[in-house]
Order: structure tokens, then sequence, then C-alpha cells
């Protein structure tokens, strides 16, 4: 059923019903066949630019929405209940966006990120390598200046939308100063030496490509760098902190998605002469289902308030990252043991709902990693 919101404006709640129209009408339906055959939904991502969906946190003056991170988090959620390959990649693209939105010029931002927000461009977020993963400052990947170009020499590892995307946000190694020697160049997908390996074969996620990026002595012009050289990693993990929150609400709307459907059938199954949602048994651990949903949803609004807010949120993106992903993976296993044997086939949509909950958990730094982030903010506190 419709999750029942709080939200700040009436134009907030006009984006909603535009977002659920689209999630039922264009996405829902063809989200299992597009899961299984591994066809990358663009068109999906065109409709949402068209519909003025693929840059709601953006300022208006470079074609973007104007709205608050708490209305983009929940339009994010209701897609991601929908199909969360859409999801996942419109967090993405978010998330690839923020460099060029914060950091650059605003001749650079003129230039480049109105067609970002437009929703014909589909960006890409370059940081992971082979060895630099959660310790994204150990990244080896080079852009040596060259006259007016920088040429970039590496492989990227985990790039969701490789090899589709117009653009990557790469950060690459410009100096041997360790974290302060990492760079951030806005990189056309076009260029000439950068290549995409095949897809990763993953066991969930399987419509959004997952690749290795190679940069073969890539030549990149330095009015592409985003920020000074040295400044990549403070722009990459800022970046990160809002990419989190919207981790959260993707892991939200699946946890959501995987609820309705563990309710809905047990609401119909009959067994012992009646509907099994009325056994404690299931009614309890639908209870707990539903409450971790809501708990969930309540941590990657309050990490939204406070960025909306100007306030610090690194702390409560972290949290909410954590939280909502550890309940994701939780419900979507609890929804495939409300079905029974049913949640085991493909019939179902239970079963995908488990598979794409798992990796929630560990991209956009590994939930390990948020604990240690969290303890590090009270430590510090």
């Amino acid at each position: 059923m419709p999750v029942d919101r709080l939200l700040p404006s009436t134009e907030a709640a006009d984006l909603i019903a535009l977002t659920r129209d689209i999630a039922r009408d264009e996405l829902a339906p063809a989200a299992a066949g597009a899961e299984q055959r591994a066809d990358f939904p663009r068109k999906a991502f065109r409709l949402l630019g068209s519909s003025g969906l693929l840059g709601l946190p953006y300022a208006e003056e470079h074609g973007g929405g104007g709205q608050p991170y708490e209305v983009y988090l929940q339009v994010l959620e209701e897609l991601s209940s929908a199909w969360m390959t859409v999801g996942v990649g419109l967090s993405v693209h978010t998330m690839s966006c923020y460099p060029l939105a914060r950091y650059g010029t605003d001749a650079q931002r003129e230039r480049w990120l109105p067609e970002m927000l437009g929703g014909e461009l589909l960006g890409g977020y370059a940081l992971s390598e082979a060895h630099a993963g959660s310790d994204a400052a150990a990244l080896s990947t080079r852009a040596e200046r060259d006259g007016d170009d920088y040429t970039v020499t590496g492989t990227k590892t985990w790039i969701t939308h490789g090899g589709v995307a117009d653009y990557y946000a790469l950060m690459a190694r410009t100096s041997d100063e360790g974290p302060r020697g990492i760079t951030c160049l806005l990189v056309d997908g076009r260029t000439e030496g950068l290549s995409a390996a095949p897809p990763e074969h993953k066991m969930g996620l399987t419509g959004s490509p997952t690749t290795e990026l190679r940069f073969e002595g890539a030549r990149v012009p330095a009015e592409r760098r985003i920020g000074a050289e040295g400044q990549g990693l403070a722009i990459a993990l800022d970046a990160l902190d809002s990419g989190r929150l919207g981790i959260a609400a993707c892991a939200v709307g699946l946890a959501q998605a995987a609820l309705d459907l563990a309710v809905d059938y047990a609401g119909q199954r009959q067994q012992f002469g009646k509907p099994i949602i009325d056994f404690q048994g299931v009614e309890f651990l639908l209870a707990d289902m539903a409450a971790a949903v809501h708990s969930a949803r309540s941590a990657y609004l309050d990490g939204a308030r406070r960025r909306d807010a100007g306030k610090p949120f690194g702390m409560q993106s972290s949290m909410a990252k954590l939280l909502a992903t550890d309940a994701a993976m939780r419900v979507t296993t609890d929804a495939v043991q409300v079905l029974g044997g049913a949640g085991y086939t493909t019939d179902f949509a239970a079963e995908r709902y488990m598979r794409e909950a798992k990796v929630l958990q560990i991209f956009e730094g590994t939930n390990q990693i948020q604990r240690m982030l969290i303890a590090r903010h009270l430590a510090d506190a």
C-alpha cells in the first residue's frame, strides 16, 4: 500500500504522485523481465529526465528541480520500490553530478550541468579500485598533466553504469602526497583511451551494468578538472555522505516492496482454514518487518533534514546507510520466509528482492566501514 508521507509542500506531494504513477505504470511492469535478461533500462532514465526527476536536489538555474534532499530521497524510495536498478542508478547519477554542482566554477556549471540534469546524459562515479575500495586514499590511477590536458592511466573497478554512462566523475592521483594527491576530473564517456570491461556477473541488480573502467593514456582536458589539484579525496568523501543517504532511501524502498508483498500474500494464503496473517508466528514477523522499515525511513529523513538545514550530517548519513541496508537484508529475507516455498521461486519477486538487498550492505562503503565512521564521529565529539 502507498506510504503515508509527511511532505513539506504541495509541490512535493505532486512530485510523489507523479513518481508513483511512473513507478506503477512504467517501471514495475518491466522490472522482472529486464532483470532476468540483464537489460539496462536507459529508456527509464530518459523518462525520469523528461519528467523532471533526474536533477531534483540541484538548482533550478542549471536545470535541476530545486527540491530539498528530504523530497528527493522520498522520490528515490518510491522508484526503488518499483525497480531497484532504476533507484540505485538515479542515486549514482545524482552523486556523479555532485562534484560539479558543489565544487565546479560558475562557467563549468553553466557549460555541463544542464545536460547532466536534463535527462539526456547519465553519469557514473569512478572512485573504487581493486586495491582501493574502502581505502579510497590508496588509489593508484594516475592523471599526469601534459600541456592543456591530463593523461589518465589505470583501472577503476565496480563502476555502476560502466560502459553506458555518458560521463564519469573520476578520482585520479596527480601526485604522491597520499590523500592530498588525488584530483577530480569530469571525463567524457567517449574519451579515446577509455574503455569498459564486460559487466560483472552479479547475484542481483543484473539490469545495472557494473564494470571495470580502463584508462590507457586517455587525454582529459584540464578545463574538466573539478576543484583544485589535490582536492579530489575531500570532494569524493563529501559526495559519499550525500550518496549514502541515497542508498539508504533505495534500501527502504526495496524493504517496503518486500513488506507489501509479504502482507498481501499472508492475507490471501489459507492454512488450517484461515489466512496465515492471523497466526501469531506470521503476524509478529510482519510487525517486526514494518517496524524495521519505518525506523530506517526515519533515519534517512533525519539525515536529509539536517543536510537541508545546513547542519553536519555525516554521522547521521552513516547511521542511515547502516540501519536501512541491514533492515533491507532482514526484511527481504523474512519476506521469502513468509511466502514459504513460493518465496523461493521466481514466480514471486521476493527472491529477487532478497538478492538485490545484499549489495546495499556493501557499496557506498561497507556497513563495517559505516560502523567505523560512526565511532570516529563519537570519538571526535
